[in-house]
């Protein structure tokens, strides 16, 4: 499961994830966010998506690292 907080996008930029939601079609759970620049509106991913890693220069890292040290 995911924990609410800070994590960092392996692009650099800052998210205060809320929780998990889940759809209410297709059951599908989505991670429920909020970047923390510019408008900061509130934004949602599949949770599978938001939990994979991808390649970034070269090497597999998360999509998503959380960041238990930055409130």
């Amino acid at each position: 499961m995911i924990e609410p907080g800070i994590y960092r996008h392996f692009k650099g930029n800052l998210y205060k994830v809320m929780g998990v939601a889940t759809h209410s079609e297709t059951m599908e759970q989505v991670v429920v966010y909020q970047p923390q620049y510019g408008e900061r509106g509130l934004w949602v991913r599949p949770l599978s998506m938001f939990t994979e890693r991808v390649e970034h220069e070269g090497q597999k890292v998360a999509r998503f690292e959380y960041c238990p040290d930055v409130s």
